[in-house]
């Protein structure tokens, strides 16, 4: 008896069965958008080395994130860019500081329609741009800037953000912040760990938008590129220590650890596609080289099927349009 044969080409014939058979899918909701709020400018200023990216005024902060909520994305994540700095960085816990300011203003703007999400760390606000406090021979003082985090963590919580990205890699900061917002009544307050984050060369543009001090690098905290054992190891500790999501950074270099993280934790597992990599396709598109629609979705596609729920990406605005349309 002789088999009818099989051709897999049957399930590619046409749009509609194409898109009844796909494995992985991606939705606007996955999409999360970072975003830059400057102190001390009167309007929204383009970020030269991100095209079509902005640091914002609190004022074009707040139509922004409305108008990424009317888009279907899942959420914001803020980054702020205080005008002075110190060595502690008093600006990040401070309630008129200027990240602080623009959780409250984004949150009343858009209540409900997405997740209100902040970067919980201290480069933004030091003058010497590393992510924690400096000992006496300039080293990154783990314990001391695990004291400044949870003093953000309370800050940014009380202005009402319901997410705080910890990405500022330093050994048991998942606990400590766990701990002191729940001693303040904030349980509620989800925590995401920047748990695999890469001390890679991918980060140039986004070091533009808030105007880094860092003289140096940070490859005494961040992780090293060649290990990829040790991002599942550190997604696993901030697991135990009370993430309720986990992240690995940069994106598309590190499918394999995203994928390998994914397989590894029951909780959701997010990335970020970085400043380089969006700039790159970016600069590609100006130049005519590459069709972006095309590029950038394939690109986020591959994050999601790597195993990321969830994906953080300048392009989150351009992408949900793209998605509404293939759906139609």
């Amino acid at each position: 008896m002789s088999f009818p044969e099989r051709r897999p080409r049957r399930t590619r014939q046409s749009p509609a069965v194409r898109r009844l058979v796909r494995e992985t899918r991606l939705a606007p909701a996955q999409l999360i958008l970072p975003m830059f709020v400057r102190e001390g400018i009167s309007e929204a200023r383009p970020i030269e080395s991100m095209p079509g990216v902005f640091q914002h005024t609190l004022d074009s902060l707040r139509a922004a994130a409305s108008g990424a909520a009317s888009a279907g994305v899942g959420g914001v994540m803020l980054f702020g860019v205080p005008a002075e700095r110190d060595a502690r960085g008093s600006c990040a816990d401070d309630e008129r500081g200027i990240l602080n300011l623009a959780i409250g203003a984004v949150a009343a703007e858009v209540g409900e329609a997405l997740v209100v999400q902040t970067d919980l760390c201290l480069d933004e606000f030091t003058d010497h741009g590393h992510c924690g406090v400096l000992d006496a021979h300039g080293r990154v003082d783990n314990d001391a800037t695990l004291e400044r985090y949870v003093s953000m963590a309370l800050a940014q919580a009380g202005a009402g953000s319901q997410m705080l990205g910890l990405s500022g890699m330093m050994d048991g900061q998942v606990a400590a912040v766990r701990a002191g917002l729940d001693a303040a009544g904030f349980s509620d307050t989800m925590l995401l760990a920047y748990s695999a984050k890469y001390a890679g060369s991918f980060y140039g543009p986004f070091r533009e938008a808030v105007d880094s001090q860092l003289t140096g690098d940070r490859r005494t905290y961040q992780l090293d590129p060649a290990n990829a054992r040790e991002g599942v190891r550190e997604a696993v500790i901030d697991v135990e220590e009370g993430a309720d999501v986990v992240m690995v950074k940069p994106a598309l270099p590190y499918l394999d650890v995203l994928a390998s993280v994914r397989a590894a934790v029951d909780v959701p597992v997010w990335a970020y596609q970085v400043s380089g990599e969006y700039s790159m396709i970016a600069a590609a598109v100006e130049r005519g080289w590459v069709d972006g629609r095309g590029v950038m979705l394939e690109a986020l596609l591959a994050i999601r099927r790597a195993g990321a729920d969830a994906i953080l990406t300048y392009a989150a605005l351009e992408a949900a349009a793209w998605l509404r349309e293939v759906e139609k």
